[in-house]
């Protein structure tokens, strides 16, 4: 199933539009009278009909569709997931965690700029168009969202809801648990959040103001892992403990 992505849905129908439309009509050939599944990013799938298709020389393509039948909640699952993550100095490896993230399953990518943080910019088109794709090859009809860059203090300064799971990975000593411990003792429907630091880690400071607000020390092992590892490894861990 190849889904495509629109945010222009209408009470019968549904407009692709730009890239989407493009890979649609040029890419993949599709022509009026085709099947194609769209999705809204919100949880709806939608079995569509195209009625039209203009591919101008000049302008935006457009691809308009008839709705068939409508379908909620594909490829979604029992928990909530923020994963707030300090960019790497190398951004193709954060681009990595945001695309496997996703097709595990994430709610909101944060990327979090720490006291230890060398790279304190992202491209959030990028890493949007990214997850978008993901999102389809995984076959959800939910879009993640990505948010601007925040600092790790400013980040604390949020409510996460009440009854939700914080959990803070970093390098300091002391009592730690896993993600499935954690997740084993916590209400359902999980509703969870992840910090992962910097290749420096979080700093003392950072670590004592999120013990102050309610974070939990994390534990991944006993392996030094790469940011990225480290959170894909914890996208997974509440992924397979969810099942």
């Amino acid at each position: 199933m190849e889904l495509f992505y629109s945010t222009d849905i209408r009470k019968d129908t549904v407009l692709l539009k730009g890239q989407e439309a493009d890979h649609c009509a040029r890419v993949l050939r599709h022509k009026a009278g085709d099947t194609v599944f769209v999705i809204d990013g919100k949880g709806g799938l939608y079995n569509c009909t195209i009625t039209s298709i203009s591919l101008p020389k000049k302008g935006e393509a457009a691809v308009e569709c008839r709705i068939g039948e409508k379908s909620e909640g594909v490829g979604s699952r029992s928990y909530r997931l923020v994963m707030a993550v300090c960019p790497t100095k190398n951004m193709d490896r954060y681009e990595w965690f945001a695309e496997k993230a996703t097709e595990l399953g994430v709610d909101v990518i944060v990327p979090l700029i720490s006291d230890h943080s060398i790279r304190t910019t992202v491209k959030k088109e990028r890493l949007e168009a990214l997850v978008l794709s993901a999102t389809k090859q995984s076959l959800k009809s939910c879009l993640p969202e990505v948010e601007d860059a925040v600092s790790v203090s400013d980040f604390l300064l949020r409510d996460f809801g009440e009854g939700a799971l914080k959990l803070i990975a970093h390098c300091e000593k002391g009592e730690k648990k896993t993600v499935r411990e954690y997740v084993s003792t916590s209400p359902k429907p999980l509703n969870v959040v992840i910090m992962i630091g910097p290749e420096g880690d979080f700093s003392e400071r950072e670590i004592a103001l999120a013990r102050e607000k309610g974070f939990l020390p994390l534990t991944l092992g006993p392996s030094r892992l790469r940011v990225e590892t480290a959170a894909v490894a914890s996208v997974s861990e509440i992924y397979f403990a969810s099942i």
